[in-house]
């Protein structure tokens, strides 16, 4: 008999373009079936202003990809972010009652304890991330089965969003006829697409820089130690060049996207720029040298918030894995300098490992989140397939 494939679909729904990436899983391994990538409408400063916008953008996406992959698609990972979602420590512990065999129902009640946190009415917990247990007072145990101890303690990294945002944007999603098997912190999804295996032990943070948010994580170890939202993202570079050129938001954009660069010492003082100007007018310009000035103290000042929030987690002097920038906006050139300058550590492009036929055009940091998304729906997927699995052996063996 035939095996189904098992689909995999990740949804991005930024706020600037709205990406879909869909894949095969075969033999343990991704490949890459089809993609889609639109203009995003509907959103604003991160958050979604105009549902019905937003859903019309997942459905022109959804239609793209549909035909590249020549499959229909029912149901996908979403990924969610924006300036709502916050990560904070949390701790459950459990006594034994004597010294016995931890049982996986002992880790079960752990994780219970863990989630019974208070929050205000209008939040609610997102995901839950493991970082160790604490087995009779000793730490650093990430499996504490079948172990002898009397006392159970599991220390865990909560992300925490707002209830409002989260049920308006499965709805927006839900309106476009899918399914949302579940909802991903997309600063997480990037590190599950561009981290490989053999670097999640060292102590490394992804920053996923959007158009109107920045989310980022913070790992150790392989267990999330920070996840946060960065109060500046894309727009704000591009602002800077429209508030201080005088020009239009767009016309700013283009200037950016064309000689921007984060770094302004290395621009000869005799390059000028002509700058976007209305026929009746006269030409003006501007050395590029000042225009890379104004990008890069905007860089600077937001790899300063970056360095806040490690210093906050204690992980400044950690990240020997570095720090990977993925997003939109992570393709100004020679961000990645400035990255290091502030951060001291190495600071690397954030592209997507392990998926097969990821075509040359598709290696870029803005498509990370959406295959991390679409990563996660297929461990989600194959997890499923294995439990079914094994339910039906063991419906054999009773027969």
């Amino acid at each position: 008999m035939a095996v189904k494939p098992i689909y995999a679909v990740g949804l991005d729904t930024g706020s600037s373009r709205t990406r879909l990436v869909v894949c095969a899983l075969e033999n343990g391994r991704l490949r890459l079936l089809g993609s889609a990538a639109v203009e995003s409408h509907g959103w604003l400063k991160g958050r979604i202003a105009n549902q019905k916008e937003v859903t019309e953008s997942i459905l022109a996406a959804l239609g793209e990809a549909e035909r590249s992959s020549g499959i229909s698609i029912d149901s996908a990972v979403v990924g969610v972010g924006g300036p709502t979602v916050r990560g904070a420590n949390t701790r459950g512990a459990v006594e034994l009652g004597f010294t016995r065999e931890i049982e996986q129902r002992d880790v079960n009640r752990a994780v219970d304890r863990a989630l019974k946190v208070q929050m205000p009415e209008d939040r609610m917990i997102l995901q839950l991330f493991p970082q160790d247990c604490v087995v009779d007072g000793h730490p650093g145990h990430r499996d504490p089965r079948k172990m002898m101890a009397s006392t159970l303690e599991l220390n865990a990294h909560l992300l925490i969003g707002a209830v409002q945002e989260h049920h308006t944007l499965v709805g927006a999603v839900n309106q476009a006829h899918l399914t949302v098997e579940e909802t991903v912190f997309e600063a997480f999804a990037s590190w599950y697409a561009c981290v490989p295996e053999e670097d999640r032990r060292e102590g490394l943070a992804v920053v996923d820089i959007g158009s109107q948010s920045t989310e980022m994580v913070v790992y150790y170890s392989d267990a999330m130690q920070l996840s946060s939202s960065v109060p500046l993202c894309g727009d704000h570079f591009t602002r800077d060049l429209a508030q201080g050129l005088t020009l239009s938001f767009d016309d700013a954009e283009i200037l950016k996207l064309d000689y921007g660069c984060a770094i302004s010492h290395d621009t000869p003082e005799n390059v000028f720029v002509e700058l976007p100007t209305p026929s009746d007018r006269e030409p003006r310009f501007v050395r590029r040298k000042t225009l890379n000035a104004i990008l890069e103290a905007r860089a600077e000042e937001l790899f300063r918030y970056v360095r806040a929030e490690l210093v906050r987690a204690s992980m400044e002097h950690a990240l020997v894995g570095g720090v990977y920038l993925t997003g939109s906006a992570a393709r100004l050139p020679d961000l990645w300098d400035v990255a290091e300058r502030e951060l001291q550590c190495q600071a690397h492009y954030g592209l997507v490992t392990g998926v097969l036929n990821w075509p040359d055009s598709m290696k870029d940091p803005e498509w990370t989140t959406a295959a991390g998304l679409a990563m996660y729906s297929a461990k989600l997927k194959a997890q499923m397939a294995q439990t079914r699995e094994d339910i039906g052996w063991l419906g054999r063996m009773l027969r």
